[in-house]
């Protein structure tokens, strides 16, 4: 059983990692580095020059810009520059107007932005924003977090500088977990210290209505609900698990003006936590406590596996974040904590390997699958069927499986992250 405080130091990790955002996190991000450069400057920039790791890099090439009508970086960092405020943290974009917008072009057009890889950097989310005006120059560097400035400069004067561990301040430090704390945390805390948990649902349920009703992306929420799709795959909770599920990241991606509840710095992994729960949950008439437990268990368990694969790696988010929904609906269906470690061990056992190649409108496609297999994998496991130790990476110890995983899409898959960010950036 936990204790008071170490139920209050979960509730504030929740808290700090899921939270609101408006467009894909890392242009984004991008965007918030660049307003806080611009802030110190005191002024609109002449030049801006950004420099990103390889992983900011490929994550920010190909997603639609919230309220711009266009993709990639160069409008991100312009609009960053022009109307962003870093006090909005990850919905740094949300004063953007249309006149904002044809600034921002005038911007790219003047060839006042460069963008370019930062070499010989060890950390995978890096952001240096510098921007420079009438001889007056300033620097903001984002790194670890997708909001967490680690060093702000200007005219060579130090403002902040959390670059070293021995400098003090930078993110707060994890709080150790194991699938059993999730379950326990999320099973036995009093339901008045969780009810937050259902503002995930409001946001990210509207996300994915608002999305039925226009044109996003590749549609794959939409396309779903069709006539010839129904008749395929029926009318189902589990069609309506995807189709709400992908509808959400279809808007996201695309760039739509629409706030999602994101996780662990990414909007499409919060998606995953939590339609699939929460559609599962209305279809069954499951409680309000239900739901709220359900919500908890599945984003806890998102951030715990989180904690060791790191912000961003070679493997897609959302096996993380689909591996949350799983143990979510297992609940639901009527399951203990055995049947979730099952259901984390049939997910391991299936979507390890998925690549990330970067955020863009087929993400959607991604995010189905995850989604479909964690049914299987909750469905699965209800029936007392998961997959043993004597199979690929699976352990008897559900954490050795977690940890397995999260070594492959860490540190295994570097090569593959690099080979990816090569193709991504020759195309023809």
């Amino acid at each position: 059983m936990l204790s008071q405080a170490e139920r209050n130091q979960i509730i504030d990790l929740i808290n700090r990692e899921v939270v609101p955002a408006i467009g894909c996190t890392e242009p984004i991000a991008v965007a918030l580095c660049t307003a806080r450069a611009a802030e110190t400057l005191g002024g609109e920039p002449e030049k801006i020059t950004v420099r990103l790791s390889a992983n900011i890099l490929k994550n920010a090439m190909g997603v639609g810009i919230p309220g711009t009508g266009m993709i990639g970086l160069p409008i991100a960092v312009a609009l960053g520059a022009l109307v962003g405020r870093s006090e909005y943290q990850l919905e740094v974009l949300r004063d953007v107007t249309p006149e904002a917008v044809e600034r921002g072009r005038r911007m790219i057009d003047g060839r006042r932005i460069a963008i370019c890889l930062k070499k010989d950097v060890d950390e995978k989310l890096y952001i240096e924003a510098e921007a420079e005006a009438a001889g007056h120059r300033a620097v903001a560097v984002i790194a670890g977090g997708h909001t967490s400035f680690v060093f702000v400069s200007r005219d060579g004067e130090t403002l902040l500088d959390r670059r070293t561990p021995a400098a003090g301040g930078g993110e707060e430090e994890d709080v150790p977990l194991t699938l059993a704390r999730v379950w326990d945390f999320a099973m036995t805390s009093p339901l008045d210290e969780l009810r937050f948990i259902l503002e995930t649902s409001r946001l990210n349920k509207a996300a994915a209505e608002r999305s039925f009703a226009g044109e996003f992306g590749h549609c794959v929420g939409r396309t779903l609900c069709c006539d010839r799709e129904r008749k395929v795959m029926g009318d189902s909770i589990f069609t309506r698990i995807l189709s709400y599920t992908s509808a959400a990241c279809d808007a996201r991606m695309a760039g739509a003006m629409i706030p999602v509840m994101s996780n662990s710095g990414s909007g499409n992994q919060g998606i995953a936590a939590t339609l699939p729960v929460v559609v599962y949950a209305e279809e069954t008439h499951a409680s309000e406590e239900q739901m709220i437990r359900a919500l908890t268990l599945s984003h806890l368990t998102v951030i715990y596996i989180k904690q060791s694969l790191g912000r961003l790696s070679a493997l897609c988010g959302c096996v993380v974040a689909a591996t949350g929904s799983s143990c979510g609906i297992t609940y639901l269906m009527g399951g203990g904590y055995g049947q979730a470690a099952a259901a984390v061990k049939n997910m391991i056992a299936n979507l390890t390997g998925m690549i990330c190649d970067g955020a863009k409108p087929s993400c959607a496609m991604k995010l189905t699958s995850g989604v479909s297999t964690a049914v299987l994998s909750a469905m699965m496991a209800m029936d007392g069927h998961c997959v043993t130790p004597v199979e690929g990476i699976i352990e008897e110890d559900v954490d050795k499986c977690i940890r397995n995983l999260t070594a492959i899409g860490r540190d295994g898959m570097n090569e593959t992250d690099s080979l990816v960010l090569r193709i991504m950036t020759n195309k023809c």
